[in-house]
């Protein structure tokens, strides 16, 4: 009967998703349809309420709001500026080195969105404009910008860590130290394919480096910088929990906006408020859903099912890694992110014991692979975001990503393949 019921939850959410139904909806309502069939569990209406309520009732839910409201108060500060200024002063005067920019603005920026898709949209358009605009090809130029922007929800604050936290109950904190070193080594891998790019491609060179010029643009972009400092050094010494760490930086982006920049007004404090609250209720209904469609997985039997099936090959966990990880970037070529994890962490938590995974482990090896699929045709959400922010169609920002799917898998790889990439810096604090 398991079978009958996951093959008709797959159909129904799929066709529901398929039409446009919005991910938290289509699950909700593919779990009350499946309840009304004679296959399912018995319909409650009660159940139904208080694992909905539930899952919207969390603690560390509240670090979600308040690191998108950090994040959208530095961006009109002009936090952003003069980071991308620092950046240019660092590594722009090498060949190719306006891409190394964007690379090193996508990490830096990483502790202020915490979002890839708002790296994109954000800063990604003035990085395009930088490079075009200095003697870059567009499709050149599109191709760093997309693949570096998926750097930032690896490394802390990220929003699909927090998501991912709160579905497998973790900790947010361990978590957010765990992406740091997978999240430079991406990085890392990106910067040496612009190298190579850079020298095969005589792309352009920046003049030289000017030592006061950089000194006085690091000067300026310190604040920015010691944001997530701020927040994981606070978490690392136990001053603050992860979620009381999204009040810090709420806190500390209105002082620098009202304090240092004095750039924003209470107008746009308010402003910003206002679409921290609607994305938020958008967010909280998504976990409401989350909450009773893993209460209904369990109850219908289908972890003990996948289980099975995923235990009858016979792969130890690393093989098994390796499989879970290609299933999830299929499902992230035409799923949202979010939407992934809503459906997969719920099956997949309850099977960690049995397969030998490493939740911390596994959770940062979710991530880098669903943020993998954001720039992977057919859907990837980058994708769109790109074609409408900069100059290119559709099939020139695809054709752009090419020369970066091989070492970013390469990194993906190693992380499965090396648990403790995730993991020692985590030991190393006495996370784990």
């Amino acid at each position: 009967m398991s079978e009958v019921v996951l093959a008709a939850f797959i159909g129904i959410l799929m066709l529901l998703y398929g039409i446009g139904v919005p991910a938290a909806y289509s699950l909700g309502l593919t779990v009350v349809a499946i309840m009304m069939l004679p296959i399912g569990p018995e319909l409650n209406y009660i159940v139904i309420t208080q694992r909905f309520w539930a899952g919207m009732n969390s603690w560390v839910l509240l670090a979600v709001p308040f690191f998108l409201m950090a994040g959208r108060i530095m961006n009109i500060t002009g936090i952003t500026d003069d980071m991308f200024n620092f950046a240019t002063e660092l590594v722009g005067p090498v060949r190719g080195g306006l891409a190394q920019v964007n690379v090193v603005v996508s990490l830096i920026f990483s502790g202020m969105s915490g979002s890839a898709v708002a790296d994109a949209a954000g800063i990604g358009s003035v990085e395009y404009e930088a490079m075009t605009s200095n003697g870059y090809a567009g499709d050149d130029a599109v191709g760093i910008t997309g693949a570096s922007s998926i750097i930032g929800p690896i490394i802390p604050p990220s929003i699909p860590i927090v998501v991912y936290a709160v579905l497998a109950q973790e900790s947010i904190g361990t978590l957010f130290i765990a992406g740091v070193v997978p999240g430079v080594l991406m990085a890392l891998a990106m910067a040496a394919t612009v190298y190579y790019l850079a020298r095969t491609g005589d792309w352009p060179q920046e003049g030289s480096y000017d030592l006061s010029a950089l000194l006085e643009s690091f000067v300026k972009a310190v604040p920015g910088l010691i944001t997530p400092l701020i927040i994981v050094g606070g978490i690392l010494a136990g001053i603050f929990t992860a979620t009381e760490a999204a009040l810090v930086a709420v806190v500390y982006a209105i002082f620098l906006g009202f304090v240092y920049y004095r750039s924003i007004t209470l107008s746009d404090l308010f402003e910003v408020s206002k679409d921290t609250f609607e994305d938020t209720a958008s967010i909280v209904v998504i976990f409401g859903f989350a909450n009773l469609y893993a209460y209904w997985l369990t109850l219908a039997g289908i972890p003990d099912l996948i289980g099975g099936i995923i235990t009858g090959i016979g792969a130890g966990p690393t093989v098994t890694m390796l499989l879970l990880a290609l299933v999830l970037l299929v499902l992230g070529t035409f799923m949202e992110g979010t939407a992934v994890l809503l459906i997969m962490v719920p099956m997949l938590v309850p099977l960690y014991p049995e397969l030998g995974i490493d939740p911390i482990h596994f959770g940062i090896v979710m991530v880098v692979t669903l943020m993998y699929g954001l720039i992977t045709p057919p859907f990837g959400l980058i994708l769109f975001v790109l074609e409408r922010v900069t100059d290119e169609s559709l099939d020139e920002v695809m054709r752009s990503m090419l020369p970066y799917y091989l070492p970013l898998a390469f990194v993906l790889l190693l992380l499965i393949l090396l648990p403790e990439l995730a993991l020692a810096l985590p030991r190393a604090f006495g996370l784990l």
